[in-house]
């Protein structure tokens, strides 16, 4: 005779509210109507889980089988039973490992002869940088007008032992840069401005599991697809925008081809400094233009850091993640990435000023357009006014320290940019951060891939200048 269970017996269900998403399954599969939708909100997740009547159910089983979470609608578990929230760093306890401790081995550097200057193309110079500085990883998607320096790693990294890949877009590029920057190699990427549109989900992965990576982005018109023209209009995006969550990197802005080469050796060693992503920004037309370029004197044979996920016996119990799923834990690691940021923005301002010790007027431009700003000032001087260049090489953090100095003696600032107003805005922000009082603000804009020219940034000087002489005020 075979054994009978009744209806006493049989498991009734049990509920952890808040993992009840509300999908109504359960309240379709009871044919005693014992389970009906919620009206109360769960604070822990916004929903309304449902309401059980222990007393209509016959223990049937079917709202088990209904339910889609593995712990919403269960038989009564033990009292020891917990279904709380287990972020990944804990979730299957500490990894077996050969070392006490993460081992990591250390860059070296290694000396290199003398040679006479090269005369390379902006993303040229920022590849040969790249290289010298340790990366052996690249991986991209091409876009104009930055092609040209994953063509050359194309050619040169399969025969220093390196990795190329052009992957099949931006998004799948940055995903095998969080790979391969989480096992602790250099790695950088090429890009330009809708494809960095496409890249920041994954910058922001990589910002909140600190992992280093090198991104050149080459700007250039738009928005949306815009033209290959260069523009300065990913400033706010670079500064402001890189990707959901609290997010910063360092961003560094060259004006020359060597600056090109100098700074993306600078990224890689920011990068690893700070275990987190370093943004390299140039328009269009730094990236195509050629001029003399010096290499230095020593380059990076990089090691392997203590923390990356190697795979070695070393390095066993590392984990990278960007996941924490208690509130508590997440609150903690934005302070902590706080922190950082506000480490950065004491140690790593750079700029550089031209003839603005004794300025009455200030120019502030960056990339290409400084150049320009630079020919227009030394042709105001000429002219017996005190004009002088302020040159942020890094847009974020924003060289405020500098700039500030040159404040009280200046009647005011002409920002000269390919935009339409970024880099004023980021001038405004840092200011007002500072504390400190706004000379009159004035600026020379072109935008869709147009560069301001001397004659304008001169005109507009000369112009702010009869103002004062007339007037007294602007």
């Amino acid at each position: 005779m075979s054994e009978t269970v009744t209806r006493a017996e049989r498991p009734k269900p049990f509920l952890f509210p808040q993992f009840c998403k509300a999908c109504g399954r359960c309240v379709e599969a009871c044919s005693h109507g014992a389970i009906t939708m919620g009206t109360e909100i769960d604070p822990r997740t916004g929903l309304t889980p449902v309401v059980i009547d222990l007393e209509k159910c016959n223990g049937c089983g079917l709202c088990f089988e209904a339910c889609p979470e593995p712990f919403g609608l269960m038989p009564k578990p033990d009292k020891d039973f917990d279904p709380g929230v287990v972020d990944p760093e804990t979730l299957f306890g500490a990894k077996a490992s050969t070392a006490q401790m993460p081992v990591g081995t250390p860059d070296v550097e290694l000396p290199l002869p003398h040679t006479e200057p090269m005369v390379l193309k902006g993303t040229h110079a920022s590849a040969v940088g790249a290289l010298l500085a340790g990366c052996r990883h690249f991986f991209g998607y091409p876009i104009t007008p930055s092609t040209e320096g994953a063509e050359l790693l194309a050619k040169l990294l399969p025969g220093l032992g390196g990795t190329f890949v052009q992957a099949v877009s931006e998004v799948a590029a940055v995903n095998m840069m969080y790979g391969a920057g989480g096992a602790g190699r250099r790695t950088m990427t090429f890009t330009s401005s809708p494809g960095f549109s496409l890249m920041l989900e994954g910058i922001s992965y990589m910002i909140g599991a600190e992992v280093p990576a090198v991104f050149v982005n080459i700007m250039r018109g738009g928005p949306g697809l815009g033209n290959i023209a260069p523009e300065q209009a990913d400033i706010k995006l670079v500064c402001r925008g890189l990707g959901h969550g609290n997010t910063h990197a360092i961003v560094l802005a060259p004006a020359s081809p060597q600056e090109m080469l100098d700074l993306t050796m600078l990224a890689f060693d920011l990068a690893f400094r700070y275990r987190n992503p370093v943004v390299i920004v140039g328009d269009g037309y730094l990236g195509q233009i050629t001029g003399k370029v010096q290499l230095p004197d020593a380059m990076v044979k990089p090691g392997i850091p203590e923390w990356a996920v190697f795979g070695d016996a070393n390095h066993r119990g590392n984990l990278i993640n960007s996941i924490r799923l208690s509130e508590a834990e997440l609150e903690m690691h934005n302070v902590f990435l706080n922190e950082k940021y506000d480490r950065m923005r004491e140690a790593e301002q750079r700029s550089d000023a031209f003839l603005c010790d004794d300025a009455e007027w200030i120019v502030i431009a960056a990339n290409t357009p400084a150049r320009m700003a630079k020919g227009a000032v030394e042709d105001l001087r000429r002219q017996g006014i005190k004009a002088g260049l302020f040159r942020p090489v890094t847009l974020w953090p924003f060289p405020i320290d500098a700039l500030a100095s040159f404040v009280p003696h200046a009647k005011g600032f002409v920002v000269v940019e390919a935009g339409s107003g970024q880099l004023e805005d980021e001038v405004r922000l840092a200011m007002s951060h500072a504390g400190l009082a706004l000379p009159h603000m004035a600026h020379v804009r072109r935008s869709g891939g147009v560069l301001p020219s001397k004659k304008e940034i001169i005109d507009r000087i000369l112009e702010l200048e009869e103002v004062t002489h007339g007037h007294g005020v602007l």
